[in-house]
């Protein structure tokens, strides 16, 4: 008895060819959450995760006291997923800046990513750039960071691309998972607790107290006073622009000092940081 072939993808009827896409992400994601890498990704990414609960938790908070609904709360912290550029926007959202002033501000903020994303260009361009895309949504900076250090080398065969590709969605995952999980609390706590607690004070020490720590080597110390000191004296600007003037003082000066700095007290630095 001939067994009838399977109809064709480009055959089936619109409904069949979403059924089968989403059997093949599906199988896909098993494979990966399978590969023993994944679990180690998540592992990782779980003990530097609780460390960020607290920035998460009180992003969420920042949201709903700036004035944002419940509703813009929450499809900003699931489309936007990044706290810096969410707490450098908050503001000037408040203060009914124009859109350009908000989307330049949240530029400023992440443009570390530009450097980042060039950085992990040669691993993923294997990928269709859909993929591509949504893998950087999901990537943020401690999973850059610990997937480089664990991989200091682009892929050169299938299988380390799998484990690569294991490793880093395992920490995505678990990343995503702990900031939406604590921003949604914040979010839903801060609309039911008064204004008079004072929460969206404590954000701002739980974000300044995450700064600090990022705070190792005598550059990083002159770039993070600059910009304070900018800030400021720049506090007068409207929409809240002394942030942005702030960061785009920062690095020029920076740029500039980095070259000149002397090499041996930076290595030093960073040796005890």
């Amino acid at each position: 008895m001939i067994m009838p072939l399977p109809p064709d993808p480009g055959e089936l009827p619109a409904r069949g060819r979403l059924g089968a896409w989403l059997a093949r992400r599906v199988d896909t994601w098993a494979r990966t959450a399978r590969h023993p890498l994944f679990w180690v990704g998540a592992r990782e990414m779980a003990g530097v995760s609780i460390g960020l609960t607290a920035w998460a938790f009180m992003t969420g908070v920042a949201m709903v006291k700036s004035g944002m609904s419940i509703t813009e709360s929450v499809l900003m912290s699931l489309l936007v997923f990044a706290g810096s550029a969410q707490l450098a926007a908050i503001p000037l959202i408040a203060a009914d800046a124009p859109l350009w002033v908000v989307l330049a501000a949240a530029f400023c903020v992440n443009l570390r990513f530009v450097v980042f994303s060039l950085h992990l260009r040669p691993y993923f361009m294997h990928l269709p750039r859909f993929k591509r895309l949504y893998l950087g949504y999901f990537t943020g900076d401690v999973t850059y960071v610990l997937f480089t250090r664990r991989f200091p080398r682009p892929p050169e065969t299938d299988g380390q691309r799998r484990a690569q590709m294991a490793y880093l969605w395992g920490g995505n995952v678990t990343n995503w998972v702990f900031w939406q999980s604590l921003s949604m609390l914040g979010i839903f706590l801060g609309a039911a607790l008064p204004s008079r607690w004072g929460l969206e004070f404590a954000g701002t020490l739980a974000l300044l107290a995450v700064a600090c720590s990022m705070v190792t080597t005598r550059l990083r110390a002159l770039s993070a006073i600059t910009a304070a000191a900018a800030a400021i004296v720049l506090f007068e600007l409207p929409y809240r622009l002394n942030i942005v003037a702030a960061i785009a003082v920062a690095v020029a000066i920076s740029l500039y000092v980095e070259p000149r700095w002397p090499r041996g007290g930076e290595r030093e630095g960073a040796r005890h940081a």
